[in-house]
């Protein structure tokens, strides 16, 4: 847990591969998510997650990822007070592909 309250876990705590009954929901922009992105992750740009929140299962365990962490830090704190299960991943999409973690385009 950051200092912010805002539930966080290292990627090298992340397992791999995702399990199932786990989302990954990243929040970045069209071009960063054509870019690359976390196989079988969901596409939500930040600015229209208000807007979408209803196609999220409360009940799942959200994973929320962006491209260094300060955007999903941001979408996790608003899906919990949502009554969401979310967690951000910190250091993001930059930390995911430093660990080696694959990614697809």
């Amino acid at each position: 847990m950051t200092e912010a309250g805002i539930p966080t876990v290292d990627v090298s705590d992340v397992p791999s591969p995702i399990p199932d009954g786990v989302l990954v929901l990243d929040v970045r922009e069209d071009n960063e998510w054509q870019a690359g992105h976390i196989d079988g992750a969901t596409h939500i740009p930040l600015g229209d997650l208000p807007a979408r929140v209803g196609e999220l299962d409360p009940t799942v365990p959200t994973l929320v990822v962006c491209h260094l962490g300060g955007r999903s830090a941001r979408a996790t704190q608003w899906l919990q007070a949502q009554g969401l299960d979310a967690t951000n991943v910190a250091g993001g999409m930059e930390a995911w592909e430093q660990a080696g973690r694959p990614i697809v385009a």
